[in-house]
């Protein structure tokens, strides 16, 4: 059935049980490359696959033109895991200035609300796709990220870092999304029609720099592993057999490997009805998921008007090498290690470094 988000209001008893499926991949056909992935027509057969008792919830990652796209993550956690607010907030909902699909799309609220999630995408360079990864990277909040910004003023470095030495940060950091099940469907095509006897790439001159066969991953499913082990450390099973690669459109051409050929390929459409099958076995049996203390779902974010100009205030004076009196900043000021005082921020630093 379509998904009701009020259903998440409910009782875990009254609720039906939710799954969100992801399609990962960059192809959209209203732009270049003019192509709807693979990833998304795996999506839907998926969607129409699993019990339609089950409210099935579905996005695709795909890059439409004029969309917003999903946000770097800011690597606050490297300042302060306090500084990492649960659900992100170092962007917005409907924002001019840095539009975000995260926020526009409500997908923390909706890997909130579902039980167990389905994540299909291709292999790009040994990789997740960027997208996946853009997204996952937004998803370190869930690994104990803070639940109460007001108390660090918004995104105040200085008092995060105090915050993360307390009592109280040790009952506050917890594993928002914990319990959830999530499977992993990644597929490539090593490399089409471009690789040589030994797996080298037909058109490369330089042969002798490295070994085709010491390629980093003799088990490809590998390439998600940073995926699916970012889900384990915060509590989200992923399963073995939930965790599966396949391959079509090895020794074609690429144009020869959509989603209009991908269906005729019997073990690479077995392999991956396979997958469903597990999935949706695995996640019948474990059942519903009951909510995390600090819900996704249904958050709005506090009004932070004054905190924001604070935090304006504070860039400003770092433009003059004012930074807080003690505060990491200022120590880096002081012994000259990060050489950042400008007063024009968002000139790059191959700008900065041809006016010198």
């Amino acid at each position: 059935m379509k998904p009701d988000d009020k259903n998440a209001a409910l009782p875990l008893h009254e609720r039906p049980f939710r799954i969100l499926i992801i399609a990962g991949s960059g192809r959209k056909q209203y732009n270049c490359p003019g192509v709807d992935s693979k990833a998304r027509m795996l999506m839907l057969k998926m969607a129409d696959r699993l019990p339609q008792g089950w409210e099935i919830d579905y996005e695709d990652l795909s890059n439409a033109y004029g969309r917003a796209h999903i946000q770097s993550c800011n690597a606050c956690v490297s300042t302060s895991m306090a500084l990492c607010v649960w659900p992100c907030n170092c962007y917005k909902k409907n924002s001019r200035a840095e539009p975000d699909f995260m926020w526009d799309a409500d997908l923390y609220g909706r890997l909130d609300m579902a039980d167990a999630w389905a994540i299909i995408g291709p292999v790009n360079w040994y990789a997740p796709t960027s997208n996946l990864k853009l997204m996952f990277d937004r998803m370190v909040c869930m690994n104990g990220g803070n639940p109460y910004e007001k108390l660090i003023a918004h995104k105040d470095p200085e008092m995060a870092m105090a915050l993360e030495h307390t009592e109280l940060w040790k009952q506050l950091s917890i594993n928002h999304l914990e319990g959830r099940t999530a499977g992993f469907f990644c597929y490539g095509d090593a490399g089409g029609d471009e690789m040589d006897e030994n797996n080298v790439p037909k058109i490369l001159q330089h042969k002798n720099y490295f070994d085709g066969d010491a390629e980093p991953f003799k088990d490809m499913r590998q390439a998600y592993a940073p995926l699916v082990w970012q889900c384990r450390y915060g509590g989200i099973e992923v399963p073995e057999n939930l965790w599966q690669y396949a391959e079509s459109g090895v020794g074609k051409k690429y144009s020869d490997n959509q989603s209009e050929n991908v269906i005729e390929d019997f073990d690479y459409m077995s392999k991956f009805e396979n997958w469903v099958q597990q999935f949706e076995k695995f996640v019948s049996a474990k059942g519903k998921v009951p909510p995390g203390k600090y819900r996704a779902y249904g958050y709005k974010a506090p009004p932070h008007l004054w905190n924001e100009i604070k935090t304006g205030l504070r860039a400003f004076r770092l433009r003059f090498g004012k930074a807080p009196a003690n505060s990491s900043a200022q120590k880096q000021i002081d012994l000259k290690l990060n050489r950042n005082t400008t007063l024009h921020p968002k000139k790059t630093e191959g700008e900065k470094l041809r006016e010198q």
